[in-house]
Formats: C-alpha cells, sequence, structure tokens
C-alpha cells in the first residue's frame, strides 16, 4: 500500500471521529492484541478465575494470576506512563500495604502457637497472620489486575454495542445507559466553565476549608440546572428519531464476535484451570 494511500485512510478516519463521538478508534498496533479482542470476551476470559479465586486461601494461586494477569496487560495492551508506573508501582505498594494490614488484624488466638516473625516490646506479629495477611493481599490484588484485562483497553461505548448485538440487551436499556455515561465529561466541563464564572465575578472568595466548602456549594445548583437542560435535550432528540418506537435497532458501528474472541477465552479459560489444578491445594 502506498504512502498516499495510507495518509488518505488515516485523514478520513480522522474525519470520522471528528464529525462522529461514538465512532470506534481506529485498529490498534498489531502487537497489542487486547485491542482487537471483543468487550465481551475481554470480560469472559478472566471471570471465571476471579470468582475462583474468592474462595482460594494459599499464596501461590493468587499470586501465579495476579503474575498471568500482569503479562497479559504488558504484553496486549497499549498504556501510558501513568498506568504503567501504576502497575509497576503502586499496585505492588498497595499489596504490602494491605497484607501488612490484614495480618495486624488477623486473631492471635488462632495462631499464637506458630513462629515468631517480629516482635516490638509487647506487640508480637507470627508468621501464620503474615500468611493470612498476604493471601488475602493478592487475592484482592489478582482480581484487581485480572479485571484491569478488559477495563484498560474497552470503551464504555463499546461495551455498550456489545452488550446490545451480543447479549440481547434491549438497545433501549443499553443506549440509554450509554447516553447517561456521556453526561460525565460533560459535567466536567461545565463544573470548568462554572468555576471560571465565579473567579470572574469574585464569588465565593476566601481560604480554608470553609471557603473551599462554600464554593463548591455553589457549584451545585448551576450543575443541576445544565444537567436539566442536558436531559431534556437528550430526551427531546430520542423522541424525535423515534428512539424505542421499533422492538430493532440498525446499528452503524457492528460489534461482531470473531475466531480471536474465541481463542482468547478458551485459551485464557485453559490457563485457569491448568493453574488452579496444578497449584491450588484441593486436598
Amino acid at each position: 500500500m502506498s504512502t498516499a494511500a495510507i495518509e488518505a485512510g488515516a485523514a478520513a478516519a480522522t474525519a470520522s471521529r471528528t464529525f462522529d463521538p461514538y465512532a470506534p478508534p481506529p485498529p490498534a498496533p498489531a502487537w497489542r492484541f487486547l485491542h482487537g479482542i471483543g468487550p465481551l470476551a475481554k470480560i469472559a476470559g478472566p471471570l471465571p478465575a476471579m470468582i475462583a479465586l474468592v474462595l482460594v486461601r494459599d499464596l501461590a494461586t493468587p499470586a501465579a494470576f495476579l503474575l498471568l494477569g500482569y503479562a497479559v496487560l504488558l504484553v496486549g495492551a497499549r498504556l501510558s506512563g501513568w498506568m504503567l508506573s501504576t502497575l509497576l508501582l503502586g499496585v505492588p505498594a498497595f499489596l504490602v500495604l494491605v497484607g501488612f494490614g490484614f495480618a495486624l488484624w488477623t486473631d492471635p488466638s488462632r495462631i499464637a502457637t506458630d513462629v515468631v516473625a517480629l516482635r516490638i516490646g509487647g506487640f508480637v506479629l507470627y508468621g501464620a497472620a503474615l500468611e493470612i495477611g498476604f493471601a488475602t493481599a493478592l487475592r484482592l490484588g489478582a482480581i484487581l489486575v485480572l479485571a484491569l484485562v478488559g477495563g484498560l483497553t474497552t470503551t464504555g461505548t463499546d461495551l455498550t454495542r456489545a452488550l446490545v448485538q451480543q447479549l440481547r440487551v434491549p438497545y433501549r436499556i443499553g443506549y440509554t445507559a450509554l447516553a447517561a455515561l456521556r453526561f460525565v465529561p460533560r459535567f466536567g466541563r461545565e463544573l470548568e466553565v462554572i468555576r471560571a464564572a465565579h473567579r470572574v465575578r469574585g464569588a465565593a472568595q476566601g481560604r480554608g476549608p470553609i471557603a473551599a466548602a462554600r464554593r463548591r456549594l455553589g457549584y451545585v445548583v448551576p450543575l443541576l440546572a445544565g444537567a436539566i437542560r442536558h436531559a431534556e435535550r437528550v430526551a427531546l432528540a430520542m423522541d424525535a428519531r423515534a428512539f424505542g418506537a421499533h422492538p430493532q435497532r440498525t446499528e452503524r458501528h457492528l460489534v461482531p464476535w470473531r475466531v480471536r474472541d474465541t481463542v482468547f477465552v478458551a485459551g485464557f479459560w485453559a490457563v485457569s484451570v491448568a493453574l488452579f489444578a496444578v497449584l491450588h491445594p484441593w486436598g
């Protein structure tokens, strides 16, 4: 393919997204495979493992699934620098803090005969308490990272389309929820406008927590009024387009279930079963 054709295709995609904010994003590079997997497949693959992790109590099984989630994300997802640092630094720090926290809350009467891991004056922390605490922290971390497999690589728009087209969720419910989801960024923009207007008018000047609380209370009424106006416009637009008048809706952007989705789900399930079979002490 020539360079001119590639540039023309990129320009057409940019123009499409300029005039259609609901258009799907351009395809990700081939080596970031998660962005080419369907939204429901990225949920269905890790979901059984996330449910089963609630029932385990050992250290090895959640640690293995935590590493599996990290491997899938680092290899298959496009991550910003902030998200990458959060995964590599923030999540481990969170696990350490949560692990020690749960260890401190463990009932000493359950493990009073175990080996002492830490003694400070009259305070004693036993090895079994640390094992219980870090097993709990690893379970939470593994479930979180597995949830991020779909959460970091799927937009709310694509997920709604997949639910409507593949799971047959009534489009009246799905696209109404999508319209409500679009309120969130709009509220952020309106809040910035309201803050700028208050600063220009000199409203709620002062420093300290009381002045800050007064300023925030002053934002409530304008935000509520803007939300009502926007909801009314959306309702009128949906009514003018006969939204909900017919049992089916013609989709502009299709989200098909592909072979790659089946392969991803089957592969994730197979790896999950193998990890549980090898690591978890079923006896």
